[in-house]
């Protein structure tokens, strides 16, 4: 092994391999503060010094696990001391910017925000968004397909990338990046990596759409009685606003209770309603825009849809609104809880909701289960507080959250992706020939299981 060190040194610099005390003092993720442990870190600079780790790797049978900006919630990116870690940490350049075919050509360890940031100097927006903006990475956005408050408008990861650029287990350097919004020549490759978690390959550079940037953002808070009322709410805005709705996002009572408790954020209107949403519209017009939005507003008003809304009038206010829905650290506060990811069809999620709710009770009668959702896209986030106990009340509470979605054709991710915490769920949400098919791809792409081994599946 110790050979296998001392070539990998060789190949990248001494450097760019970490380990000992300076790999201890890393933490595990973004969520586990324990003293990583590995084999050791490498540290590539460019997609060919990650194709000579991958190559030598592939030599020696050695597994690697790749690191982003480990805000995964599915221990996806998990190591033991028998893993190379790969982090592309030092590959975070913004190659290219388009500004008239509307594109950004990104290394993988870009974080979030840096390319928002970047991009919007030149008046264009790249409109994936989620919370972990700040220290999430476009290659592990890729990798997970990542969702966020937008899917509405813009969609997920998948339809935000045009080409990228990937290495192989063995070393094979695949570059596709493709600018163009049209390409229909043979197989779509990237497809093969995207939402495939590091388990397929290594993603190392990204061509990104962009969208113009909108010079319009209206934002409301408002109160409802039912989950029927927000249906109808959701179908309202989508005919009123159009295209220009751009988040709908969903907080039912108890949460937005929890998350507005004293000592936490301020609550901007009465806590005993039933649901509460956050939406907005973004668009080109300002004045039209604000005139459209408002009129939306007062209609749904008017016919009793919704019972009460605050519209923030500064960026403060927005942001405050915005932090509700964002910061529950009020509800991870309590341990154990344990946060859910699933999807089903809109029409079924408040029965799913209080079955979800029935089971937890009468496994836990001082427990308690927080929900929020993208709604618009199927999404919805369950916090789940047993009240009691300790982590290994977990599968307990996967088998109430998991198993009623079978009758109603729900998956177990709808955004985070599986990693290991939703291995032995998989069959719930894929078919025997689908589950084949996807061993078949691993085994091809990688016969010898060694990129981010025993993750997704077992092969």
């Amino acid at each position: 092994m110790q050979s296998f060190l001392e070539q990998l040194r060789t190949l990248v610099g001494a450097d760019a391999v970490v380990e000992g005390e300076a790999l201890a003092a890393r933490a595990s993720s973004y969520w586990d503060p324990a003293p990583l442990r590995a084999l050791a870190l490498v540290r590539p600079r460019t997609s060919a010094e990650v194709s000579a780790v991958l190559k030598l790797c592939h030599q020696h049978g050695q597994s690697v696990v790749t690191h982003g900006g480990l805000t995964g919630c599915v221990d996806g990116a998990v190591v033991n001391e028998r893993d190379l870690v790969l982090s592309l940490e030092r590959m975070t350049a913004i190659e290219d910017i388009d500004t008239v075919g509307r594109t950004a050509t990104v290394q993988a360890g870009a974080v979030l925000q840096t390319v928002q940031d970047a991009v919007a100097e030149f008046g264009l927006l790249f409109p994936l968004d989620l919370g972990a903006r700040g220290s999430c990475t476009i290659g592990g956005n890729v990798a997970t397909n990542a969702g966020g408050i937008s899917v509405i408008r813009y969609g997920m990861m998948r339809e935000l990338v045009l080409g990228l650029e990937a290495v192989l287990a063995d070393g094979t350097v695949i570059s596709s990046l493709n600018t163009m919004l049209k390409n229909n020549a043979g197989y779509d490759l990237k497809q093969l990596f995207i939402g495939t978690e590091g388990t397929l390959g290594v993603v190392t550079r990204v061509v990104l759409k962009l969208k113009e940037a909108p010079v319009s953002v209206n934002t409301a808070l408002v109160a409802l009685t039912s989950f029927e009322a927000v249906c109808d709410l959701l179908k309202s805005l989508e005919r009123t606003l159009g295209g220009n709705l751009s988040a709908f996002e969903v907080m039912w009572g108890a949460y937005f209770h929890a998350v507005t408790e004293p000592g936490w954020h301020r609550p901007p209107m009465s806590r005993d309603h039933a649901y509460y949403v956050v939406l907005e519209a973004r668009g080109a017009d300002a004045r039209a825009d604000n005139l459209q939005f408002m009129t939306a507003l007062e209609q749904v008003l008017e016919d009793g849809m919704v019972e009460d809304a605050i519209i923030p009038k500064s960026v403060a206010e927005r942001d405050a609104l915005w932090s509700i829905r964002e910061d529950f650290e009020a509800i991870t506060a309590h341990d154990p809880t344990f946060l859910y990811d699933v999807s089903l069809p809109i029409r079924h999620m408040a029965s799913y909701v209080d079955e979800v709710k029935s089971r937890l009770q009468q496994q836990w009668p001082a427990g308690r289960c927080y929900v929020l959702g993208h709604i618009g896209d199927g999404n919805l986030h369950l916090f789940v507080s047993p009240g009691e106990g300790d982590r290994n009340l977990h599968p307990l509470a996967d088998e109430a959250v998991y198993q009623p979605l079978m009758p109603l054709g729900g998956s177990v991710s709808a955004e985070h992706g599986i990693g290991l915490e939703k291995k032995s769920w998989l069959e719930l949400s894929r078919s025997t020939g689908e589950l084949a098919l996807m061993r078949l791809l691993k085994r091809t792409l990688d016969p010898q299981t060694l990129l981010n081994p025993g993750k997704v599946f077992d092969v």
